[in-house]
């Protein structure tokens, strides 16, 4: 390995660990890595097409979006942005934040805009990454039970319904 591709290599996530520590299978990760990049697309065109206004409110909200979108590309998407050092690193941490995390991260960026300036550009624009926050929410709940297990435990639940009504049937004779 040359000395050229160690700090690659640093700064790189291990996907075994990382998919270890939150249980997403390899295609919904890529799932919201695309919706990542999408929702930071719409920012970016919907936040520069909010500037082209006089209402100081339409142009903060703009301007807030196309951070939003640098944020997004640099978190889900570091090769767009490989001409800035630190890419790489903001990358690999954000790699490391669990899936809630995320969630409440990119809802809370996408949410601000729309509450600063209320219109259809601010909400068309923030949809999407407003749904990656979304998604990386649902991978946080986990993944859904089998039937059998289901059944096991109603069953359970079921015997221990009829026990207690029988102990409180002896118990009253």
């Amino acid at each position: 390995m040359s000395s050229q591709d160690e700090p690659f290599q640093a700064a790189a996530p291990d996907p075994a660990a990382s998919s270890a520590d939150d249980g997403m299978t390899w295609w919904y990760r890529w799932l919201c890595r695309i919706a990542g990049v999408i929702g930071g697309m719409s920012c970016a065109f919907a936040g520069l097409w909010n500037c082209v206004t006089i209402n100081p409110l339409n142009i903060a909200a703009g301007v807030w979006m196309m951070l939003n979108a640098f944020v997004l590309f640099l978190c889900e998407a570091p090769f767009c942005c490989q001409f800035i050092e630190f890419a790489n690193a903001v990358s690999a941490r954000a790699d490391k934040l669990r899936p809630w995390q995320k969630a409440a991260f990119y809802c809370g960026m996408a949410v601000f805009p729309v509450m600063l300036s209320l219109t259809l550009t601010t909400l068309f624009g923030n949809a999407i990454a407003f749904a990656t926050g979304v998604l990386y929410g649902l991978s946080a709940l986990g993944k859904k039970g089998d039937a059998i297990s289901y059944a096991r435990i109603h069953q359970q639940q079921k015997q221990m319904d009829e026990e207690k009504l029988t102990g409180a049937l002896e118990g009253q004779a």
